[in-house]
């Protein structure tokens, strides 16, 4: 008789740990979306002045995103730029980043920043800092806000590149 109450109890703790295990399984992996990042990746001083800045947008969420509007302003050095405003419709896998091409016209002075610098080869300071609109798929766009500062650096053997 006791032999059958521990086999019992033990067929009745296996089946709860099973119960346990497989309600884990139900709700499914957790959907992480986390704010999103530009950064410049290259700026191309075009032959009519105007520049061409591949933007690297960066998804940190486990989940893909879409990339619907990018509203920023560019700082070469300590002079305004510009502002790139952008609707990429562009979905970007889970953790992983993608580019988008924005082209503008830039300022004098920024223009003359640039100039020096490639000029003169050396690196330069810019900031990004605004918004970008984008969202976790099968859901409404939200706004991220983006403050991105680092360095550009002439490109060896491409006139009128930085990275």
């Amino acid at each position: 008789m006791r032999q059958r109450w521990a086999m019992r109890l033990s067929a009745a703790i296996t089946a709860a740990a099973c119960l346990l295990a497989l309600s884990g399984c139900v709700t499914g992996p957790v959907r992480r979306v986390s704010e999103p990042t530009a950064s410049i990746q290259q700026l191309t001083v075009d032959t009519d002045g105007r520049w061409t800045v591949a933007l690297r947008l960066q998804n940190f969420s486990n989940v893909p995103m879409r990339f619907e509007r990018i509203t920023m302003t560019l700082r070469a050095g300590t002079e305004v730029a510009g502002e790139l405003q952008a609707e990429p419709g562009l979905t970007v896998g889970s953790e992983s980043a993608d580019v988008a091409n924005v082209t503008f016209t830039p300022t004098a002075a920024a223009r003359i920043v640039i100039a020096d610098a490639l000029a003169d080869r050396r690196s330069l300071d810019y900031s990004l800092e605004g918004k970008i609109s984008a969202a976790a798929e099968d859901h409404k766009a939200r706004d991220y806000k983006v403050k991105r500062n680092s360095v550009l650096s002439p490109v060896p053997g491409l006139p009128g590149v930085m990275r």
